[in-house]
């Protein structure tokens, strides 16, 4: 299987030791987000783990304990955006953060380490040649210590409108997302860096941009040296190109509290659940209360026996 760890909160950020825990007992909790009374029992075995998928905007505090992840195959989906705490309200300065990618990539390597621009928002002040010059500055950064970039453009769900509504977000027209397009191709091929789509229905391969995966089972095979076989995910958008994966996340967790997030409905509601959260609990938050249904979730690797196959050697130190 594939773990995602997570679309629907920064685990690495805020949950770290938690999740060092249930790798230590070999199993997590997962309540369905459609139902809290039915929870999965997940087994977090390395023999049943491909790789493990991290997304973050901060995983500093998380790479002290990188070592106990030595029989794990995993890669990181790293955020790293040129907003300030007006947008993304309790993530670090972005000095931090930069000194923080880099140094991640030094531990486990560059294709290991998947800079995400996303999402890319307009507003008066954060405008397209604030974009052109940000992403210049930090391409010419980052790209001695990542290969890729992931872009999309902001979607605008209803709670994401509510939220930003005071910064008087300009909506997308086609002309914007290629005039952006554009300029970040030009500038990812200065800096020798790939760049992706998520998610997108827009097309920019006359750019050379592509539709992208951010659970990519291409690097993945790359990364554990083995062909791997597995189905896109049925349960993403139509858009998405991710392949199949569990995500242990929870929704209303995450806080980072950033005004474009999705998978929060309400800060209230995450300062609630945080204040529930437990290290040592097989839950993300909460205990149970004993009239759930648990389920042992079916589980397998994606891995095609093959005999004789040699791991490939990419660059890092936690392969």
């Amino acid at each position: 299987m594939i773990l995602s760890v997570s679309r629907r909160t920064d685990i690495t950020a805020f949950y770290g030791k938690w999740f060092y825990k249930r790798i230590e007992d070999g199993y997590v909790l997962v309540r369905n987000p459609m139902n809290a009374k039915q929870v999965s029992r997940i087994l977090l075995n390395p023999e049943l783990i491909d790789c493990i998928v991290f997304w973050t905007k901060n995983p500093k505090e998380f790479m002290k304990d990188l070592d106990k992840l030595k029989d794990y195959n995993y890669y990181f989906q790293f955020t790293l955006n040129p907003y300030d705490n007006t947008i993304e309200v309790n993530v670090p300065d972005k000095e931090t953060i930069i000194n923080t990618f880099t140094e991640l990539s030094r531990i486990i390597g560059s294709s290991r380490v998947i800079w995400r621009y996303d999402p890319i928002l307009l507003t008066p002040r954060f405008n397209k040649e604030y974009h052109f010059r940000s992403f210049e500055r930090l391409a010419q950064i980052l790209h001695p210590y990542t290969q890729r970039c992931v872009i999309s453009f902001l979607d605008m769900y209803y709670k994401t409108e509510r939220n930003m509504k005071s910064l008087g977000i300009i909506p997308f027209c086609e002309e914007d997302m290629m005039e952006i397009a554009q300029n970040f191709s030009e500038t990812a091929k200065k800096y020798g860096l790939i760049i992706e789509t998520c998610s997108e229905k827009a097309d920019f391969s006359k750019f050379g941009i592509s539709h992208g995966k951010c659970i990519d089972n291409r690097l993945i095979s790359k990364i554990i040296g083995r062909k791997i076989s597995v189905d896109k995910d049925p349960n993403q958008r139509d858009a998405c190109g991710c392949v199949k994966s569990i995500d242990i996340g929870m929704y209303n967790t995450c806080l980072h509290n950033c005004l474009y997030c999705y998978a929060n409905f309400s800060k209230s509601t995450v300062t609630k659940n945080y204040l529930q959260h437990d290290p040592d609990s097989p839950l993300l938050y909460g205990s149970l209360s004993g009239d759930e249904i648990i389920r042992d979730r079916e589980v397998k690797s994606y891995v095609v026996p093959a005999e004789n196959t040699q791991l490939s050697i990419i660059d890092g130190n936690h392969l």
